[in-house]
This record gives structure tokens, sequence and C-alpha cells, in this order.
């Protein structure tokens, strides 16, 4: 595994070298990820800013929107700055009412992965997530998976990695083609995956948290806010360094829609949690269901 120090790159693959500080664009979007973004113009400067701030993992997906960030990313950033890359996830689809239906048979998923190209005016996706919805089950991310990697060999997609799955399922999926990415719910409160985080960390497979500031209860938060204060820092930046902290293998995704935001969680690379505030801060999990 790839230097631990927060604010280094992993090495994935031969084309994918990522940033442990990235960027997720779901809040580029309008409320629940649907609709147009609440500030246009300051939406397009904050995908401007990441690039220019040296961040090469830029996350997102045809289904947030639906359609409007990944056309929001292109009128932004195309063309691309050498070294961007681009992570989108597939397996679901967006409906009038806000939800998030899965969508992962073979027609859906071609049309995803196409669609995903067509608007951010791609020849190939560096990597695509297949998000997994209602199942841990190994054997339900064969077909699905198998399609994608025969995507990826048609040279549609770069690297393949996996959402919302079990450890049984990225072992399923990484014998049908390499998986380079893993990417659950996990936080310094939410801490189901700890032994899947340490694990991928073996493999060199990146563990990408999302909801990595949310889902905290207010003890929870008040022990956030406790560090911050000795630190100097905001508490979303404590819970970004923790992240960073705890595993070489994870790679930050926090989303924003401001300026503003986006400065306060790159510096978060560069805070040092001491002993005595990770003490603090591990204490403060959830016990395992």
């Amino acid at each position: 595994m790839t230097d631990p120090l927060p604010g280094r790159a992993l090495r994935l693959s031969d084309t994918l070298t990522l940033t442990r500080v990235g960027y997720g664009a779901l809040q580029l979007a309008g409320p629940m990820a649907y609709g147009p973004p609440r500030d246009r113009d300051e939406a397009l400067a904050v995908l401007r800013a990441a690039a220019d701030a040296g961040i090469t993992h830029l996350d997102t997906s045809d289904y947030y929107g639906p359609y409007l960030v990944n056309e929001l990313i292109r009128e932004a950033l195309h063309p691309y700055p050498e070294g961007l890359h681009l992570a989108t996830k597939v397996g679901a689809r967006r409906t009038p009412d806000r939800g998030w239906p899965a969508a992962l048979s073979r027609p859906e998923l071609v049309r995803a992965v196409h669609d995903n190209l067509d608007h951010l005016g791609l020849d190939a996706i560096d990597l695509v997530n297949l998000r997994m919805t209602g199942t841990l089950e190994p054997a339900d991310i064969v077909e699905p998976f198998t399609v994608l990697a025969e995507l990826r060999e048609q040279g549609l997609i770069r690297n393949l990695g996996v959402s919302n799955v079990s450890r049984a399922q990225v072992e399923a999926a990484g014998r049908i083609a390499p998986v380079v990415a893993v990417q659950n719910h996990y936080n310094v409160a939410h801490r189901q995956d700890d032994a899947l985080v340490d694990w991928c960390a073996e493999r060199n497979i990146a563990f990408v948290p999302f909801w990595p500031l949310g889902g905290f209860r207010p003890l929870q938060v008040q022990a956030l806010e406790q560090v911050a204060a000795e630190l100097g820092a905001a508490p979303r930046q404590i819970a970004l360094a923790w992240l960073l902290h705890r595993s070489p293998a994870v790679l930050l995704i926090p989303g924003t829609s401001t300026r503003a935001h986006l400065a306060q969680n790159i510096a978060a690379a560069a805070i040092e949690l001491p002993e005595e505030a990770l003490r603090l801060l591990n204490a403060i999990a959830e016990p395992p269901r």
C-alpha cells in the first residue's frame, strides 16, 4: 500500500492514481440530489476550484440530477486537465418522486455507461463503481459485474469498483475482473466496515467512504467539537482527518456546493491527530450490529 501520510496519492492500477482527498459531486444537484443546483455559477466555480487545487479524484454519477451534475462537470472542466480522473456509479436510476430504485439489468447498465460517456464527453471512463441495492449476497453481484467487465474489455471503462457491498461480494466481483475500489458507508461513528477497511488495505484496494460527515448523534458531535476546539479546526475537518488516519486505503470524496467548504475539506489532509485525540474519536464508534 502507498505511503499512508495524509495528502498523498494512491496508485490503484497502471491507469489510475488518485489523490487521497477527492471531491464528491452529489451536492451540486438540488435537494436529495434531484434537480438543478441552487447556485449554478457557484457549482461551476467549485468544480474548477477542485481541479485547480490538484484534486485528481472527482466522484459523480449520471443519476445525480439526474444527468445535470455530469453536464455541469463537462461544462466546467472539459477538456479535462491531465491527471484528473472521473469516477461514476451505475446500478440505480431516479424516479420523479426522487427515489433511487435499482437498475442492475444488462440493458440498464449498458445504457448507464453510455449515458455517462455522453454526458461527460469521454471515450472511456476512468472508474465505474457498481452500486448494489438491498442485497449482500455474493451471487447477486456476479451478473451485473460481468456486464461491466465486458464493457471494460471493450475499452469503455478503464477500472472497476463496487459500492454498498459486503466483503463476500467484493471477492465474487474480483474473480470476474480486478476491483480497485470499494465505496461503502463509513465514518468515525459508523464503523461496521472496520474489518473490510483493513482487508482492502492489505490488497491495495481503495476504500472510499460515503457519508463521511453524516449520521452522528449529539454525543458524537460533542466529541468532534472537543477535539476540533483543541486543535483549532472545524468538526468536519476532524471527521475527515480521522478517516485519513484510519487507513492508508482510505480515499475521501466529501461533497460541497461552496468553495469555502471545499477549501476546508482539502485543508483537513494537513491535520495531525495526536494520540489522545485519536483515543477520544475512536471511542465514539457505534457498537457493531
